[in-house]
């Protein structure tokens, strides 16, 4: 029954907020997940933390956490948004900053990796890079509701991505390495360790973790790794940047040169971030202190 109710209110959503016209969608939503922020206690103080490691302690933290929900509910809401006859429009409304890295990245023989974050609308980048002939593969974590979990399966597809699921017995990193060796490309989220179980680094002048999936399919299949920031507009559309491709380590031992990589994916990371720190809707615990009991 409560599988049944959550892909219910999901799909309520998206019938309600697909017959939006776009401005309305788009200041909807910033609307909806700003008062969301007076409510959310837990994810207000993450926020803020977060706020003032990337600002520093001068900055507004209390406003600037409410912007960070205010740009998550953005983010939802064109998710919810999205249907197929809207794809000409959200590429029109799109800009690619340096869109020949994008290209040589996907001419890689060896396979290109994107590693993005949770800024802007990062699903949007797949649409746009399935546009310039580079469709990705992405990983994603798989939910215990079956019908919502196929529900954004759909939604993702009408970003021409698709999905590998994260789920037990499932083969994703296999699925992930053929793409790769094909010479194809894949898409990874990178700026959350939530099992805190990844590589060290320094972000933002204090120690944390990262995921060692992008690094560690790199050294593996000799993928180029780019770091793709993907921000909001101020009003419609978004702005993808593509990076210079990570320098990967060619010496050492394999966990030497992950180690090593994944520092500097940190170093770019933070490039990302400080550009729009408040579209960075990040509202769990990323740095190790903030993972310690209180």
């Amino acid at each position: 029954m409560k599988s049944a109710f959550g892909y219910g209110v999901v799909r309520a959503l998206s019938g309600l907020l697909g017959l939006l016209p776009e401005p309305v969608m788009r200041r909807g939503g910033y609307a909806f997940g700003y008062l969301r922020s007076f409510t959310a206690r837990p994810g207000m103080e993450m926020a803020q933390r977060h706020q003032r490691r990337i600002q520093g302690a001068e900055v507004d933290a209390r406003r600037a956490a409410r912007r960070v929900y205010g740009f998550y509910g953005r983010y939802y809401a064109e998710v919810f948004w999205m249907r197929p006859r809207r794809r000409r429009a959200v590429l029109a409304a799109s800009t690619v900053e340096n869109l020949d890295g994008l290209h040589a990245a996907a001419a890689s023989p060896s396979g290109a990796i994107l590693a993005v974050g949770h800024l802007g609308n990062w699903e949007a980048a797949g649409l746009t890079s399935a546009s310039e002939g580079a469709p990705v593969l992405a990983a994603a974590e798989g939910l215990a509701n079956r019908r919502l979990l196929d529900w954004f399966v759909q939604m993702r597809a009408m970003m021409d991505i698709e999905v590998a699921i994260v789920r037990r017995g499932a083969r994703v990193t296999e699925a992930l390495t053929r793409r790769l060796e094909a010479g194809g490309v894949v898409a990874l989220l990178f700026d959350r360790d939530l099992k805190a179980s990844g590589i060290p680094v320094t972000l933002f002048g204090e120690e944390t973790t990262l995921p060692a999936g992008p690094l560690t399919l790199a050294c593996r299949t000799g993928a180029v790794v780019v770091p793709v920031g993907t921000y909001f507009k101020p009003k419609a559309g978004h702005i993808f940047h593509i990076h210079p491709p990570l320098e990967v380590p060619a010496e050492g031992t394999l966990e030497e040169r992950v180690q090593a990589g994944t520092q500097c994916l940190a170093r770019v990371l933070e490039e990302m971030i400080s550009r729009a720190p408040e579209q960075w809707h990040v509202l769990q615990p990323v740095w190790l202190s903030d993972r310690e009991p209180r």
